[in-house]
């Protein structure tokens, strides 16, 4: 089951500093159609401008994924951690019994990135956060695991959930296959590019829902930067 959801039809928020674009119900969006997929329950495409960002504020019991796609974003928290995310690289905050973090873009060029919430296997694991560079060469073609809840993938960052999030940049003509397999939920999101997706269109920042796919096929038609997460119901 392939389900294609145009950016124009997504839930949409501008507040001058953030350009926000909702793929499911967040903040003054709601669609009851549209609470999340399998355990997958945010995905916020953001746009913030530059010297602006999210000042402190808490956060509990999620697994909070960011994607930099342009510019960079600077990370806070009530934990002591301090970091800058650039495009390309992956940022991780699990919320767990209670963190507050503010995001910040301090540069002075645009921020675009994608924030991915997953809900954790369980509540009250400890809060954390953690961030590494994941270069877009090594995923030229294929699709690496950026962020993992499972054991078995290695040099990944760590999430508390059951669920994977994977990148793969593709030049025009390339194509990546990913297995799936039944009664798992995938969304894939292309930060830019047209693509297919076991022959269904999409134009960059669209979002593709699937469900009960042996194999994910993803053929570039022209250059592009992808995000997809392997979840459970």
């Amino acid at each position: 089951m392939i389900e294609l959801r145009k950016f124009s039809g997504l839930g949409h928020a501008n507040h001058g500093w953030l350009n926000a674009t909702h793929h499911f119900s967040f903040g003054g969006y709601h669609d009851p159609d549209r609470m999340g997929w399998g355990n997958l329950r945010v995905w916020n495409d953001d746009i913030i401008t530059a010297k602006n960002g999210f000042p402190a504020h808490p956060h509990r019991d999620m697994e909070i994924i960011t994607y930099v796609h342009e510019g960079a974003i600077t990370h806070q928290d009530s934990l002591g951690n301090h970091g800058r995310t650039e495009a390309g690289d992956v940022q991780v905050m699990s919320a767990g019994t209670g963190i507050t973090h503010s995001e910040f873009n301090l540069e002075t060029e645009t921020t675009r990135l994608f924030q991915i919430w997953i809900l954790p296997d369980r509540r009250g694991h400890a809060p954390s956060w953690g961030a590494r560079p994941f270069p877009r060469a090594e995923r030229d073609g294929k699709f690496v695991v950026l962020a993992s809840g499972y054991d078995e993938d290695k040099d990944t960052l760590r999430i508390h959930a059951a669920a994977r999030v994977l990148g793969t940049t593709l030049t025009k003509g390339q194509t990546a296959e990913y297995v799936l397999g039944k009664e798992r939920y995938a969304y894939l999101v292309a930060s830019k590019g047209e693509l297919e997706v076991n022959g269904v269109k999409a134009s960059a920042r669209d979002g593709i829902a699937i469900r009960d796919e042996e194999i994910v096929r993803v053929t570039a038609l022209e250059d592009a930067e992808i995000v997809l997460v392997d979840g459970v119901a």
